[in-house]
């Protein structure tokens, strides 16, 4: 008997599950720059919510393929903020975004599908994510308890995750975070961390190795680059020294970091050269074929559908870009034509280099996961690309007047609009393979997968766009604050957005403090070497992770690096390491944490204050910060024995 596979009632809990957890990586995104994957916990879901309707392994495994697009379209956070961060919007216009957002994702699907055959049918490479998945969707379909348990631990994680984050950041009885600032003479040094059970959540599925790296930015940053460059510069009167080494930090030592995440995914993509390249080859020599026994488990989208479907989005691209730049030339007299030449221009760039972004991140995703590729990296990379395009198009004269104006900003803000497409299509294709190659273990149909794939771009790309308003308004951005009088320390940070508009805004207008970008250079270039000799050992160092700790607020980067120990320490020792509970627990605390920061934002945006729900004062922050601390004590401690007992 044929088993369902494609349903309607699979695509409407793809789509339900693609909102939920669409919002969270939204919330988690912008508050530490980093996105979790949602193929496990979608898996999980539509095992134990399907199993009354005899839902088959090949109908889940459709939906988690749905679903796990919201882990992956979310990525745009990366970049769209940036637009606020520079002051070209003033919110998240629903059509520009959602439009982007769709075509982009959508394309990202289509680049990959031509090497499908080369990298997972005919490769080894391992794709762990993808691998994993299958394991839970096999475990899940022949014990109808295992699902029923890994539902139980996703759901009692984001509970208790939830009410963790209402008390600290709604009732605020318990504080968020503690540190310490210390002197040494003109140096500064501070030791800080926060009580967010979902960046523990988060390092628990980073795993060790990641955390560690991301420990020795953070010492780098702080016990390093800070020290010195407070004792180097002159302390201005009036100013604590904590406020005086976060700002040293927040302009120097974070450009160290991202020029540290410039290099590393600069080198991972020229040693992806090759590999891809001959991928490529063999994925077109390849196109067209069918299985053996002529079954449709090696059949993918048709040529023809995908050309008309791709001719379909790139004309949609060409529309949002003519149409952003016509909204920013308004009034300056430009003629249609000279805006249509540029957004063409625009729309090419995203075919080529967005074929190209799509092969290598696919192929990292085999080698590393998705969630390890160097995204962010890719981002930066595409914003310096776009800028010399721009740059390139004004020195032939072909640029006009009209993005000079009112320092540049129509071209600073039509770079980070043109790359947050490249970055949609990357993403997407980052997860497309991986998904493929769960279903190539469970039997799937590809073609079906892409399918799914491309209706869970369309339900992330319409959720996006509200998501985003609601926390802007409610919280708003470092650098972006949507009112007066808001506190900016409880603002999202943003990080990725933050750089990106920031190396956009230097490099048209001359501003970058190439000093701290240079130095992280050299370092990311000593880390590289460091890691090259390591490998032949059979070590490694995550260069990448090492430029997110310098780069990212110790509260972030601490509290992830306790989930990544907790994980080391739980996993010595478990017999079976695929069974492990605590990555629900883990998912939990993160869908629990952003889903309760989502609803009090809207919360805070319906009422225009910030302490609507707050039962204590200033006066009480320290011993908020005290009971924070064992609250989150207490809460690592069962986790960790929950995991032990199971």
């Amino acid at each position: 008997m044929k088993t369902s596979e494609l349903t309607l009632r699979g695509l409407l809990l793809g789509a339900l599950l693609t909102i939920i957890f669409t919002a969270s990586n939204i919330y988690l995104g912008l508050k530490i720059g980093l996105t979790f994957a949602s193929s496990i916990p979608a898996a999980v879901i539509s095992m134990a919510a399907l199993r009354g309707f005899k839902g088959g392994l090949l109908e889940n495994n459709m939906v988690q393929t749905q679903a796990s697009a919201a882990g992956t379209l979310s990525s745009i956070i990366f970049v769209l903020p940036g637009l606020l961060m520079i002051g070209y919007w003033q919110g998240f216009p629903f059509w520009p975004v959602a439009t982007i957002c769709a075509a982009g994702g959508m394309l990202g699907v289509l680049f990959t599908i031509p090497l499908r055959r080369a990298l997972v049918t005919g490769s080894t490479l391992p794709y762990p994510e993808g691998t994993a998945a299958a394991q839970v969707l096999r475990a899940g379909s022949a014990d109808a308890s295992e699902a029923e348990s890994g539902l139980r631990a996703l759901i009692t994680g984001g509970l208790v995750s939830a009410g963790f984050s209402l008390a600290s950041g709604g009732l605020r009885v318990l504080g968020d975070s503690a540190g310490l600032t210390v002197s040494a003479g003109p140096a500064i040094f501070r030791l800080s961390t926060g009580f967010s059970l979902a960046l523990v959540g988060a390092g628990y599925l980073v795993g060790i190795g990641g955390g560690l790296a991301m420990l020795l930015g953070a010492v780098l940053s702080w016990g390093v680059a800070v020290p010195v460059l407070t004792a180097l510069a002159p302390h201005p009167a009036g100013v604590d020294p904590t406020a005086f080494a976060t700002g040293i930090w927040a302009h120097k030592v974070r450009f160290i970091g991202a020029g540290t995440i410039a290099i590393a995914a600069v080198w991972t993509l020229i040693g992806l050269v090759g590999p891809v390249s001959a991928g490529l080859r063999a994925a077109l020599r390849a196109q067209g074929r069918v299985a053996a026994d002529g079954s449709e488990t090696d059949r993918d989208l048709s040529p023809r559908v995908i050309g008309l479907l791709g001719g379909v989005l790139l004309a949609c691209l060409l529309a949002a870009f003519a149409t952003f730049l016509v909204a920013g030339a308004s009034g300056s007299g430009t003629p249609l034509a000279a805006i249509l030449g540029v957004a063409l221009a625009c729309v090419l760039f995203c075919t080529l280099f967005g074929f190209l972004v799509a092969a290598a991140c696919g192929y990292m995703a085999g080698i590393v996961g998705s969630s390890a590729s160097p995204i962010s990296g890719i981002a930066i990379v595409a914003v310096a690309l776009v800028s010399l395009l721009l740059l390139g198009l004004d020195a032939a004269h072909l640029l006009p007047a009209a993005f000079d104006a009112h320092g540049r900003q129509l071209a600073i803000g039509s770079v980070l609009f043109v790359t947050a497409a490249v970055l949609a299509a990357a993403t997407i294709s980052n997860d497309n393979l991986q998904d493929l190659k769960t279903g190539q273990l469970v039997g799937a149909t590809p073609w079906r997968q892409q399918v799914a794939l491309l209706a869970g771009c369309i339900v992330g790309a319409l959720v996006i766009p509200p998501v985003l308003n609601l926390l802007y308004h409610a919280y708003g951005f470092a650098g972006a604050l949507p009112r007066p009088g808001m506190d900016p320390a409880r603002a999202l940070a943003a990080p990725q957005a933050l750089l990106l508009s920031t190396l956009a805004r230097g490099i048209f207008l001359h501003q970058l403090d190439w000093s701290m970008i240079l130095i992280g250079l050299a370092l990311g270039a000593a880390l590289v070497g460091v890691d090259a000799g390591l490998r032949r050992v059979g070590r490694s160092l995550p260069v990448l992770a090492v430029g997110i700790g310098l780069y990212l607020p110790p509260t972030v980067t601490v509290t992830l690096v306790i989930g990544a120990v907790l994980s080391w320490l739980l996993a010595r020792g478990r017999a079976d390491p695929s069974r492990d509970r605590g990555v629900m627990l883990a998912s939990g605390f993160i869908v629990g944490e952003s889903l309760m920061g989502v609803a009090l934002a809207a919360i805070i945006g319906g009422t225009g204050r910030e302490d609507a729900l707050a039962l204590a004062g200033p006066g009480f922050a320290a011993t908020a910060t005290l009971l924070g601390a064992i609250a989150f004590a207490a809460i690592c401690a069962w986790f960790a024995r929950s995991i032990r007992t199971n």
